[in-house]
């Protein structure tokens, strides 16, 4: 019993980092809408984090909704159809982390460029490019879904 109380409140604390989580969803892209569910949560903040996802029709109607204007049977089709791994998970301690759409990143802790609008550092993996906080370098969405997978290495704002 003391295990699952332990459990809720992990979620719950995870779920007040995270607005988007504590409605089931988390996001992918950086348009409005782009979300998919939250299926499971498993090793939070160690060094198996995974959050697993399923994007459903309801998913792609908020799309629509939301960043189209307009909902529409071939729209609901073609969001579907865009390719999305139905997970993203992290290696907490080392600050490794993905998305989904298979990218690999590096959590660096707090940016020491003070040019950036990114408060923390996020290093592409394949490029070693470091994210400048835009939406256009992936920033919100990457920072997003690590405070997600490993909470406590980034508390507070983003």
């Amino acid at each position: 019993m003391i295990g699952v109380r332990s459990g809720a409140l992990a979620v719950g604390a995870i779920a007040l980092a995270v607005p988007a989580l504590a409605s089931g969803t988390i996001g992918y892209g950086s348009r409005a809408g782009m979300e998919v569910d939250v299926v499971s949560m498993s090793g939070i903040d160690t060094d198996h984090a995974i959050i697993r996802t399923k994007h459903t029709r309801q998913n792609a109607i908020a799309f629509c909704r939301e960043y189209i204007g307009k909902v529409t049977a071939d729209f609901i089709r073609q969001e579907l159809a865009v390719p999305l791994n139905d997970q993203v998970t992290a290696n907490c301690p080392r600050g490794e982390f993905t998305d989904f759409q298979g990218g690999r990143y590096r959590f660096a802790g707090p940016s020491r460029d003070k040019d950036s609008m990114a408060k923390y550092a996020v290093i592409s993996l394949p490029s070693g490019e470091v994210a400048d906080g835009s939406m256009a370098s992936g920033y919100p969405v990457n920072i997003t879904i690590f405070k997600a997978l490993c909470p406590s290495r980034a508390p507070g704002d983003y």
